[in-house]
């Protein structure tokens, strides 16, 4: 039974999710992120249940094209009860495509859509916060939107 229940809860050993982890945990703190030219946009919830979290995303990165572990689009927090905001994930998008990082495809994303950008490539890796619908999966049902209520 221990076996069962060890193997239920270990980690999935994920290269891409440790590579971001070991280059982008300075944005653990919002403040970092906001120095490098990071802005957020509104917090994003799945139609069905889970969400994204907040993105705060940069506009000089996502006009650019360019995919690179240390440099993503977007850096992905969800808001905590008591005001503060934890870094779970962060996405890389890009325009041309079709588009993979470390051999992961991204995936397409047509015009119009929900961000007001023409159409698009992304990837998520759920890096800092586990989900059980995959790390690259866009929703993550762990994650919620409800602490934005009343702020």
């Amino acid at each position: 039974m221990m076996l069962i229940a060890g193997a239920a809860t270990a980690e999935i050993v994920n290269p891409l999710a440790e590579k971001v982890r070991a280059l982008d945990s300075r944005f653990e703190d919002v403040a970092v992120a906001k120095a490098e030219g990071y802005a957020p946009i509104p917090c994003a919830s799945g139609l069905t249940g889970g969400a994204m979290g907040i993105h705060y995303v940069n506009a000089a990165y996502l006009k650019d094209d360019a995919v690179d572990v240390a440099k993503p689009e977007a850096v992905m927090y969800e808001p905590m009860a008591d005001g503060t905001l934890k870094l779970i994930a962060v996405e890389y998008i890009t325009a041309k495509g079709p588009a993979s990082l470390e051999g992961h495809l991204f995936n397409f994303n047509t015009a119009p859509n929900r961000y007001g950008l023409g159409p698009f490539y992304e990837l998520h890796v759920w890096a800092w916060k586990q989900n059980p619908t995959g790390a690259f999966a866009d929703m993550n049902p762990n994650v919620s939107c409800d602490a934005m209520q009343g702020m």
